[in-house]
């Protein structure tokens, strides 16, 4: 049950700063207490955990315009960032972890400003059907985050300069641009800007968990931990990993997203494998490719080590949609 609530605003633009300090937050967040994080990002494609980003993000014309480019921890899709937008996490304990309760919380600030926002579908937030917030979520042992953006005055022509976003996934979600699918708040309501949408989010947020609202003191903050952090979420490996030739690859979208498996191969053997996805469960890129050493390059034998692979109800379909992918290869 959470007893204590409390908030924290960072006064950095910067995105490697402001992941650090998310999961620092998540790292550090008591048993009892839900913390409300807001935070921006000046000029950034963030990526999800499981992303290839030469493939998600037109780097070359985002570093060109002084842009940065982020990995997180969550999975899901690539989104753009700049001071038009504005970031939200919840962090907590799984125990507490209620997703239409946070929710309600950006739904009631954004209707408290005139506004009539509903939840649609799994993870986003919209006004007459155009989205205005995504979603993400991570789970590390007892601890969870859940976050998102909230667009009041993005530049939109950037969402599509340097985002690559497939035809196919704007096409499954019944839109022609990127552009068309989402919304600016501001359209809304002209009155509206970031202070006036903090102000609203804390009142919400009190009011829902019914809690009395404190700050986090920066004080709180262990520097030296929060330098490794940054160290980690601004290096080549964390953001780009090691960009490989693939021997062979497969890519499929399916309802819960989309799934790219590439395969190092020689000798007729799988040397090495990896799996790009905007799937929010990062489970199956991360275990999946373990599976796959030095396994015979073949439909039948990827599929007997795919078998051998334990998996929950809630992930069963999800698994045989990657199975009758491979078996369609005729490998």
């Amino acid at each position: 049950m959470i007893k204590h609530i409390r908030y924290i605003f960072s006064k950095d633009f910067n995105p490697y700063n402001n992941l650090a300090l998310e999961e620092y937050l998540l790292n550090h967040v008591k048993e009892e207490e839900c913390i409300l994080y807001l935070w921006q990002n000046e000029k950034t494609v963030v990526i999800g955990k499981n992303q290839n980003a030469w493939k998600e993000c037109k780097i070359r014309e985002l570093e060109e315009d002084g842009g940065k480019l982020v990995r997180r921890l969550s999975g899901g899709g690539a989104v753009f960032h700049d001071l038009g937008n504005l970031n939200f996490t919840f962090i907590l304990h799984k125990d507490n972890y209620d997703l239409d309760k946070q929710l309600e919380v950006i739904i009631k600030a954004v209707k408290n400003v005139n506004i009539n926002a509903e939840k649609t579908g799994r993870n986003d937030i919209t006004v007459e059907g155009r989205k205005f917030s995504g979603n993400a979520f991570y789970t590390d042992g007892n601890r969870s985050y859940h976050h998102g953006t909230i667009l009041i005055s993005v530049d939109m022509n950037n969402l599509s300069k340097y985002l690559n976003v497939s035809r196919d996934k704007l096409m499954s979600k019944g839109v022609e641009s990127v552009k068309s699918r989402v919304i600016n708040l501001k359209e809304y309501n002209p009155n509206l800007d970031i202070d006036r949408m903090k102000k609203e989010l804390l009142l919400a947020f009190r009011e829902i968990y019914d809690c009395e609202l404190a700050p986090i003191d920066e004080k709180e903050i262990v520097e030296l931990e929060m330098k490794a952090l940054v160290e980690k979420f601004s290096s080549w490996d964390w953001i780009y990993g090691r960009k490989m030739e693939w021997t062979y690859s497969m890519n499929k979208r399916f309802t819960w997203g989309n799934i790219d498996l590439n395969f190092v191969v020689e000798s007729g053997r799988i040397t090495r494998c990896a799996i790009y996805s905007d799937a929010m469960d990062t489970w199956f890129a991360e275990n999946i490719p373990a599976y796959m050493q030095n396994c015979l390059f073949t439909s039948e034998h990827i599929l007997e080590r795919l078998n051998k692979i334990s998996v929950d109800v809630k992930r069963k379909d999800c698994m045989q949609d990657i199975k009758d992918m491979v078996y369609s290869e005729r490998l």
